[in-house]
């Protein structure tokens, strides 16, 4: 990477930079590695990007950094220490597991403000015990942050749990939803007679309290349970079309309420 360099003699307001970025784009059927070389342009009040390979209006982001200012100027005006306590440290007394869906943000549909909520979102909401990003997430909340409750929260018309119920090839992802398939195997009696979107719905239900369960079982939860440590695991379904979010009932505060089979002794 190119260190930054005056674009004209004597002006410091306008720097360049030449990125040059390694991508593997796997993603992109018949792609292989390539190298895209990014021009950012900053100034004083506007950053503007051009990239060779990709089409990416540097409109967008300048009007997000607007939106930033605007929301930083707000909440200043509402309470001028607001950043400086949230600078200073975090003591959220919830982590929340949920989808990374976009229409599902953890803060708002709780009324949270920043601070108050320590936040994991993937594809299905889900908690694997091979999965290093979730159980680190996990750990640092439990052992450091020391919450008091953990929430998965799924969503109806899932579409990760609804891609596992399709018997076709979505690539990558299948090897992440795979368990999800299981879930609906294990509980099968539950879908008879239900339409294809209230299957969906019903599985997204059955997902999010399995995933109680994985968290429940995992060392993490144990360790800080032997400790004395109080936190619960707990699951919700969020609605999409109302809003409103649905306690699914399946809460779990203590080893003794997972099977034993699964317990740390």
């Amino acid at each position: 990477m190119q260190e930054f360099h005056d674009l004209y003699p004597g002006n410091s307001m306008i720097r360049v930079q030449l990125i040059l970025v390694e991508i593997n784009l796997f993603f992109l059927p018949g792609a292989g590695n390539e190298t895209v070389e990014a021009l950012i342009i900053i100034s004083d009040s506007r950053i503007k990007t051009t990239f060779k390979n990709f089409g990416i209006m540097s409109t967008d982001i300048a009007a997000l950094l607007k939106k930033n200012r605007n929301w930083a100027t707000r909440m200043t005006a509402q309470d001028p220490h607001f950043f400086k306590r949230l600078a200073e440290q975090q003591k959220p007394q919830l982590l929340w597991i949920g989808c990374s869906d976009s229409r599902v943000p953890a803060n708002q549909i709780i009324d949270a403000a920043p601070g108050e909520v320590f936040v994991h979102r993937n594809i299905a909401n889900m908690v694997q015990q091979g999965d290093l990003n979730a159980l680190s997430v996990l750990q640092y909340a439990v052992e450091v942050l020391k919450v008091r409750h953990i929430l998965v929260c799924g969503h109806h018309a899932c579409g990760g749990v609804k891609a596992s119920l399709e018997m076709t090839d979505h690539g990558l992802i299948d090897n992440w939803i795979r368990p999800i398939k299981q879930i609906y195997e294990d509980h099968k009696h539950e879908f008879k007679n239900l339409s294809d979107e209230e299957t969906v719905n019903r599985l997204c239900e059955w997902n999010v309290r399995q995933q109680v369960m994985n968290i429940a079982q995992t060392p993490v939860l144990q360790k800080a349970w032997q400790q004395q440590q109080k936190i619960s695991v707990h699951g919700i379904i969020y609605h999409l079309k109302n809003g409103e979010l649905l306690d699914m009932e399946c809460s779990i505060h203590h080893a003794d309420e997972i099977p034993e089979i699964f317990r740390l002794l």
